[in-house]
């Protein structure tokens, strides 16, 4: 299994999603302006990874911060978390690993050299409780599939696997954990334009591991379902409203349609830490717009003429009502049970 974000010797090493699967490239990250980058040309990417990313980046500016007066510290450092909110706006975990930091920046007693220390371990901690999350998603997400037939076929959208968070996936964490328990015949995997996520990096994950793993192109999910092809969907999240609403990556939303036409349960995988209790419903979540070359170009190939106009929303919002279950490392939710699983929040 593969790991997007490691810490080692005092720097971040980061997997170059922008390369896979053609090439397999680490970039080493020493400066928090540097990690701000890296996630907003999506070098690292997925809502998971982000966070722990970023918490790695909150360290990383803090030890940029040459001063012993901790209220300058402080000042200091929420000009690094400013930057690193600025990223990606949809994606909640950044925000809140963000905001851990600076709570335990705030909350610790002592000299700044202290503080920073802290840091480092709370980032440190936030990593590994992100790895456990992922193993308890899966192990819940298996429970929670249809018993027959005795070996699914799942269809998932976008990467919600190992590269999209600490380690093993939400998502594809429940792909994981039904092929070891041979439940899982095979996968199929939206190439999810126009980044082509799915293509490029579920498959990629699929194949290092073994896992059977069949390519479809966004508009041929229906079909499929039409054909007895699909058995299940699980999805991974960007945002969770307290209603159950889920932001995820465009196409989804179209997904979730389709499933539910078909009569097929529709799955979202996601820590707790996902679900924004702020926001009532779905309308309230930022929708991340990215540069339209994603869209008109590939490579150095221009796909369209000039004149054209573009719209590209990186995400798009499914109502929860077309939601089967919420899978979560604390269990499986009916999408409008979301607050009674507010106190089982296992927070770092």
């Amino acid at each position: 299994m593969v790991y997007p974000v490691i810490w080692r010797n005092n720097s971040v090493l980061l997997i170059d999603q922008t390369r896979l699967p053609s090439e397999y490239t680490v970039v080493e990250i020493h400066r928090s302006e540097d990690m701000a980058q890296a996630i907003t040309t999506m070098i690292v990417r997925g809502a998971p990874a982000i966070g722990v990313a970023a918490a790695y980046g909150m360290y990383l500016g803090a030890r940029e911060i040459e001063t012993s007066d901790n209220q300058e510290f402080l000042s200091k450092l929420e000009k690094a978390a400013n930057l690193l909110r600025s990223t990606r706006p949809t994606a909640v975990n950044l925000f809140w690993a963000i905001g851990k930091m600076m709570q335990t920046a705030y909350e610790t007693v002592g000299t700044v050299a202290e503080i920073q220390q802290t840091l480092l371990e709370t980032a440190q901690k936030i990593h590994e409780e992100d790895l456990q999350t992922c193993q308890a998603i899966g192990d819940h997400g298996l429970a929670a599939l249809p018993k027959t037939p005795e070996k699914l076929i799942i269809l998932t959208h976008c990467n919600a696997g190992a590269l999209a968070t600490a380690g093993y996936g939400t998502a594809l964490g429940v792909v994981r954990s039904a092929w070891k328990e041979g439940r899982l015949a095979r996968v199929f995997a939206d190439e999810t334009r126009p980044r082509l996520q799915g293509a490029k990096l579920t498959t990629w994950e699929c194949v290092q591991e073994g896992i059977p793993v069949t390519v479809i192109t966004d508009n041929m999910a229906a079909h499929c379902m039409k054909q007895g092809l699909i058995d299940a969907v699980v999805v991974g999240a960007d945002r969770i409203a307290v209603n159950g609403d889920t932001a995820n990556k465009i196409g989804t939303y179209s997904l979730a349609i389709v499933a539910k036409a078909h009569n097929i349960p529709f799955f979202v995988a996601a820590p707790l830490s996902t679900v924004d209790f702020q926001l009532v419903n779905g309308t309230q979540i930022p929708i991340e717009e990215r540069h339209p070359a994603e869209i008109y170009q590939i490579g150095e190939t221009i796909l369209t003429p000039p004149g054209v106009e573009f719209y590209n929303p990186a995400f798009d919002v499914t109502p929860a009502e077309l939601i089967t279950a919420i899978i979560t490392e604390n269990g499986v939710f009916s999408p409008g049970d979301l607050l009674s699983a507010r106190g089982k929040m296992a927070m770092v």
